[in-house]
């Protein structure tokens, strides 16, 4: 894949939610509801700020991310489902 987004956006690769209850459950794919978890595969070069600097972004790739349950817009590539989002979409980083 060769994708860089552009500014302040990233490329962020869900990460899939046990599919299982506690209780041993399978719970079927239409019954589930998407992760809001993910992997950061690609930033952009940074914000640009009215003064003409940039800002660089505070995620980087390979960082594990919380975001909105309707964050982001959903592309694919190479066959790989991805989401395009801003940076101020992302809640925080985990671990």
């Amino acid at each position: 894949m060769n994708f860089k987004p552009l500014h302040d956006r990233i490329l962020v690769k869900r990460i899939e939610q046990e599919q299982k209850t506690a209780g041993g459950i399978l719970i079927p794919d239409s019954a589930q509801e998407k992760p809001i978890q993910g992997e950061i595969v690609a930033v952009g070069g940074g914000l640009a700020l009215e003064n003409g600097q940039i800002k660089p972004l505070a995620v980087a790739v390979g960082n594990k991310i919380l975001f909105g349950k309707y964050s982001g817009t959903e592309i694919k590539l190479d066959g790989v489902e991805y989401l395009i989002m801003k940076e101020s979409d992302v809640y925080g980083i985990i671990g």
